[in-house]
């Protein structure tokens, strides 16, 4: 732990020197000096390919939302662990390397503490302008806590949220800032905390798409709550975060414009993901499990099943491919990906399933035909239409789960549901003629902590969350 703060520490002392791949990422102070005015911290928040990075790997090869080769199985003990659900893997034992999603995230806090810590007393700035990038990194510092908490802790539960323990929580940048591995509890009235105390001061539109606006408040309070299953709140700040911004982005035309590249048989030519920086559906931005220029994760079969016929995000994103032995479906847009931050579609979907949790079944899905209808081609769509409770939510989880692949939701969804134990998530899944199953019970849906962090945890201690 107290690697990141060395880090950090060397960053002061050497001066702030950061590159960005849009140019709007690109107006920050040059030179060798320690930050003192405000835009010198502010630029920290721009730093986006340490602060804005959400590496999921674990979690993404457990729902087989990528495709792991034949060859990667074989030499990576602990990705074979997790995509073929081996519960008698020691997992805690496979993860001896450092872990992105682990130091990535507690080296984005220290920066965010930092901000925390110095921006209300830096000069050449008036105090509205310093409590705006005092907000942000609360934010920031929340949604990295929220990923933390997410991946390597049991998930949200009323009764034994108090009693279990989550990740550790550091608020000062200090290097020698003492750690406290707090229950689940505690770090959820944390992370509310510091959005709460953000939300007055979060701009209505934000510098860059890496600063947190008032939408992404907004959104992301209706993320933590839905996680708590607190509904009422969930609904009523997906309500505020549409008020914001409710765009949707129209794939359907992307599919029509580059529809003459997409059809062609056997052809994998690549066309540009529009989810990058400027994509319409963002509150902020941040990258997922690669934070440059690149392509997303190819897709088993089986996942590829679980899209509806005719989604033109699905077809424009994917093909079916097959070398030697092995089909899957192989990615085909290439750019930049906002895997990390939040979207108005998540928002969408979190008020669907929070007015079907009320009853509200014709206006949940009059919310969810609204996603729909910008994804599913004409010649396959039809409104999704029932009274049925049941039938609502899974309609709206199947098309969450779809539209956030590859991000952190659908695996702390999944773990919510789980949780709660009525709609239940487990997969099945045959490969070489013998069947795996993940069960909705497992102790795989809870990562381990790196040893790197359990053996040097800094000025505190780390208690594994799960036994193996």
């Amino acid at each position: 732990m107290k690697n990141i703060y060395k880090k950090i520490a060397c960053l002061l002392a050497l001066g702030l020197t950061l590159a960005s791949c849009e140019d709007y990422l690109s107006d920050i102070p040059k030179g060798s000096k320690s930050p003192t005015t405000l835009a010198d911290y502010e630029a920290f928040l721009r730093d986006e390919y340490t602060n804005h990075r959400v590496d999921i790997t674990g979690a993404s090869q457990l729902l087989n939302d990528q495709y792991v080769t034949v060859a990667s199985l074989a030499n990576n003990r602990l990705f074979a662990a997790n995509y073929m659900w081996d519960e008698n893997a020691d997992r805690i034992a496979l993860k001896v390397s450092d872990e992105t999603m682990y130091y990535s995230s507690y080296a984005g806090i220290s920066t965010f503490n930092l901000i925390i810590e110095n921006a209300l007393s830096t000069t050449q700035a008036t105090e509205a302008e310093q409590r705006v990038v005092w907000a942000e990194a609360k934010v920031l510092r929340a949604m990295n806590y929220f990923n933390l908490v997410n991946f390597y802790a049991d998930t949200y539960v009323a009764s034994s949220a108090s009693t279990k323990l989550s990740v550790p929580l550091i608020t000062s940048a200090n290097i020698n800032a003492p750690s406290k591995q707090v229950t689940i509890q505690e770090m959820y009235d944390f992370i509310l905390n510091d959005v709460k105390e953000a939300l007055p001061y979060l701009l209505k539109v934000s510098q860059t798409p890496l600063h947190p606006n008032l939408g992404a408040g907004y959104a992301f309070y209706a993320r933590v709550y839905l996680q708590m299953n607190n509904y009422t709140e969930a609904l009523k700040y997906a309500d505020l975060a549409l008020a914001e911004n409710n765009k949707l982005y129209d794939w359907i035309g992307y599919y029509n414009t580059n529809k003459a590249i997409i059809d062609v048989p056997n052809s994998y030519t690549a066309t540009t993901s529009p989810m990058g920086f400027n994509y319409v559906e963002n509150y902020n931005y941040r990258h997922g499990i690669t934070n440059n220029l690149s392509t997303e994760n190819s897709i088993p079969v089986e996942r590829a099943q679980r899209f509806e016929t005719g989604d033109a995000r699905f077809i424009s994103r994917w093909k079916i491919y097959t070398v030697g032995a092995e089909t899957y479906y192989r990615r085909t847009l290439s750019g930049f990906f906002n895997f990390g931050g939040i979207t108005t579609v998540e928002v969408y979907l979190i008020k669907a399933e929070c007015l079907a949790r009320a009853g509200q079944i014709s206006e949940a899905l009059n919310v969810l035909n609204t996603v729909r209808k910008t994804r599913i081609l004409p010649a396959s769509y039809q409104d999704i239409s029932t009274t049925d409770k049941t039938t609502a939510l899974n309609a709206i989880f199947r098309t969450k789960n779809n539209e956030l692949t590859n991000t952190l939701i659908p695996f702390a969804d999944a773990r919510r549901l789980n949780a709660e134990g009525v709609y239940k998530v487990s997969y099945t899944k045959t490969a070489n003629g013998t069947t795996y199953t993940l069960s909705s019970d497992s102790h795989l849906w809870t990562m381990p902590f790196p040893q790197g962090a359990t053996q040097n945890p800094g000025n505190g201690t780390i208690t594994q969350n799960v036994a193996k």
